[in-house]
């Protein structure tokens, strides 16, 4: 027996711990047993020390190309190939190795190769790189493992990832055109303020006459932002940088993702999309075989919604106390009457995972056509914005003018 020091995932965060056990993989099979999911094990005693020893020296990690989304689907639909192939796994990902252009891709799977020589599962393998494959992944490697039906898995992975990817440059094409009008406001706004009204100023405070209120509020705003432009910018960054760590922290991401669902225009499109990442990832856990709570685990870091993975894990444990999956679905408050629907019925019929299957197409379908229609949801508050923009400036620089027009002609 050998001492293993551990990473593993909870649903309340990463645990550390130390067990004995005869190798890795007999160590991560415990692990799973309690319901966490291993990230990293590692063994405690010279022959870890010596492995360190003898280890290549690496370059720092901010040097390193990250392993990106694309490296990973490509990766399992690969596999899947080779494996189809009845190509061996060493071989399979031996090759894999040759003629991957990443090379922190190459050394992962070096790494791969080496520990399933040494006797450690694939699963167990995959789960000493977390920031490759998410527990998500390792679990349904591990399912194929256990199930013999491996190559299956990985198509399933290469699909679920295909379509994460594609949601991601749909939302991304959706807010180009947006982002691109707000920047460009923004930009004209400062070049106004800056340039233009302080070149209008001299010339209405030369006229010794009552300003209209629009005027002030413009020649008010010009002097601050001329005044204190430095010192805005600098506040505006530092509280883009506060806001940004506030978002990624254990407490914030929770609150502001819980906004995300509940904002207008943008709320539905977050709400349904992230169910529809649900179903699509819990049908194909329960497809594969994985047991209920083990799949929830899955699911609820495949999420990519804190708010939503917090309720994931409530539905969890309401499960392990003896509730049913629909009402503790229902006890969630974050799915819709659909899902829901869904989820009862196949609880009766035993089809759980295929009518997920479909509500995961149709909410797929739902937010292409949401994002398609983004920009044109959009466009009307922007240009009332900028109508209103327009009509200050209007107002604040002609107003004056046609007081001076009027004047003169009564005179």
């Amino acid at each position: 027996m050998s001492r293993f020091n551990y990473v593993a995932k909870g649903p309340h965060g990463n645990i550390q711990g130390t067990l004995e056990a005869a190798s890795a993989s007999a160590a991560a099979s415990e692990i799973q047993a309690k319901g966490l999911v291993p990230l990293t094990i590692k063994q405690d005693g010279p022959v870890a020390v010596a492995a360190a020893a003898s280890a290549p020296v690496k370059m720092p990690a901010f040097m390193q190309p990250k392993v990106t989304q694309m490296d990973v689907m490509l990766f399992a639909k690969q596999l899947y190939t080779l494996f189809k192939a009845g190509v061996p796994i060493l071989r399979a990902l031996a090759g894999l190795q040759e003629t991957t252009q990443n090379p922190t891709m190459k050394v992962v799977l070096q790494d791969l190769r080496r520990a399933l020589e040494g006797g450690v599962d694939l699963s167990t393998a995959m789960a000493q790189h977390p920031k490759c494959f998410d527990g998500f992944f390792v679990a349904m490697v591990k399912v194929g493992e256990s199930s013999g039906r491996l190559e299956e898995i990985f198509l399933r992975l290469a699909q679920h990832m295909e379509f994460e990817m594609f949601m991601q440059q749909q939302v991304k094409s959706a807010l180009r055109y947006p982002s691109f009008v707000i920047m460009a406001m923004t930009a004209a706004i400062g070049v106004i303020n800056v340039m233009v009204i302080p070149a209008f100023s001299g010339v209405f405070k030369g006229l010794g006459a009552e300003l209209p209120l629009p005027t002030k509020i413009l020649m008010a705003t010009s002097a601050f932002t001329i005044e204190h432009g430095w010192s805005i910018f600098i506040a505006a960054v530092a509280a883009f940088f506060v806001f940004r760590k506030w978002v990624k922290s254990p407490q914030g991401k929770p609150v502001w993702d819980r906004f995300l669902l509940r904002m207008p225009i943008v709320g539905p499109i977050v709400t349904k999309a992230s169910l529809a990442r649900f179903t699509r990832a819990f049908a194909l856990s329960l497809r594969s075989g994985v047991p209920l709570e083990r799949a929830l685990i899955g699911v609820a870091q495949t999420a990519d919604n804190a708010y939503l993975t917090q309720q994931i894990d409530s539905m969890r444990e309401r499960i392990m106390r003896g509730e049913s999956l629909a009402h503790s679905a229902a006890s969630a408050g974050v799915f819709t009457p659909m899902v829901l629907q869904m989820i009862a019925i196949g609880e009766e019929t035993g089809m759980v995972d295929e009518l997920l299957d479909e509500v995961g197409e149709l909410y797929s379908e739902d937010v292409q056509y949401l994002l398609k229609t983004l920009s044109q949801q959009i466009e009307p508050i922007l240009i009332v914005f900028m109508g209103g923009l327009v009509l200050v400036l209007a107002l604040g620089v002609f107003l004056p003018m046609w007081n001076m027009g009027g004047a003169a002609m009564k005179h």
